[in-house]
């Protein structure tokens, strides 16, 4: 007897659990995150999933409560019997922190790695990760998904004239090449120094975008200082119009004011994080279809090589 599929969700991606369970063609797990009154919680499995492949869909933003339900989600799953556990993380929490770039810090994404294989996960599928070599960091197999299978059509259909790409900075400049690549459209970089975290001390962009529509690509959005200060900068320099697709909304502080008072024409993001609310100036695009798919394939041991980018520039090159 074959195992069956079982994708659960905890309390920080309930609707995307449920879009990618629609799209996957099986119900919602049901499962009860019990509460306690000092703030611990527990999660408790309401449906046998014992010999069965169970998907624990959980984006890891802030608070770290969204990590501590999705461990101990893995560890309730692994002493129920599950026969594999597959941690579904559309946004990787503590990416920001892949490296010792100074001394005496942590290198939080890593430490975020082994507590989910100490936990018990099997296997990760995640998107867009801050860094990509955060995929080494892991002992059980990654599947990293890439946001530009849904930006790319999103961007066809408008039907921009004069298309250039941005980088917002340098370290986003692989990502946003791919994308131009793609397009066979130039790409410009917004170079940025940093005082301290969220805070812009210069910026000055390279290459030319006089009367170009330019499209800003990056994987998170937190403050928006950044992306509203590129935009400014771009239209100064004689860009005809400056709009950003942005996988992962974090939004955190003052970002959806930055957003709504800055000159980009719309901010495009996934649903791998819920918006705390909604501005005229910010469209939803759903990653439910793309985890859908990478969990069938999981399931059924197939390729994911179709969900990438560089796929999709072989196939245009034939």
């Amino acid at each position: 007897m074959n195992p069956s599929v079982k994708i659960f969700s905890g309390t920080g991606s309930q609707k995307l659990a449920e879009k990618i369970a629609k799209q996957f063609g099986a119900p919602i797990g049901k499962i009860n995150i019990q509460k306690f009154s000092d703030g611990e919680f527990q999660p408790i499995f309401l449906e046998s999933i014992r010999g069965d492949y169970v998907f624990l869909v959980q984006s890891t933003y802030a608070p770290t409560d969204n990590l501590m339900e999705l461990l101990l989600m893995i560890d309730a799953a692994k002493r129920a019997s599950a026969y594999k556990i597959i941690a579904v993380i559309p946004y990787y929490g503590f990416a920001r922190q892949d490296r010792k770039d100074k001394p005496r810090v942590a290198i939080g994404s890593k430490l975020i790695a082994t507590l989910l294989e100490a936990a018990g996960a099997n296997r990760v599928i995640t998107m867009d990760l801050h860094a990509p070599q955060i995929q080494a960091f892991f002992e059980v197999p990654v599947d990293h998904l890439d946001s530009s299978a849904i930006f790319i059509p999103y961007i066809e259909q408008l039907k921009l004239k004069n298309l250039a790409f941005a980088a917002p900075d340098v370290g986003s400049t692989n990502r946003v090449r791919e994308v131009a690549s793609y397009f066979n459209a130039e790409m410009v970089i917004c170079d940025k120094h940093r005082k301290r975290a969220n805070e812009i001390a210069s910026m000055v962009v390279i290459g030319d975008v006089m009367d170009r529509d330019i499209v800003i690509i990056d994987d998170i959005c937190d403050t928006g200082g950044t992306l509203a200060k590129a935009a400014a900068l771009l239209k100064e320099k004689g860009a005809r119009s400056v709009r950003a697709l942005i996988t992962h909304p974090v939004l955190s502080g003052k970002a959806y004011e930055n957003i709504e008072n800055s000159v980009l024409e719309e901010l495009v993001v996934c649903d791998t994080i819920p918006l705390k609310k909604e501005t005229s100036k910010i469209k939803i695009i759903s990653v439910a279809e793309l985890f859908a798919i990478a969990i069938r394939n999981a399931y059924e041991n197939k390729s994911i090589t179709s969900l990438f980018i560089h796929s999709q520039l072989r196939g245009k090159d034939k």
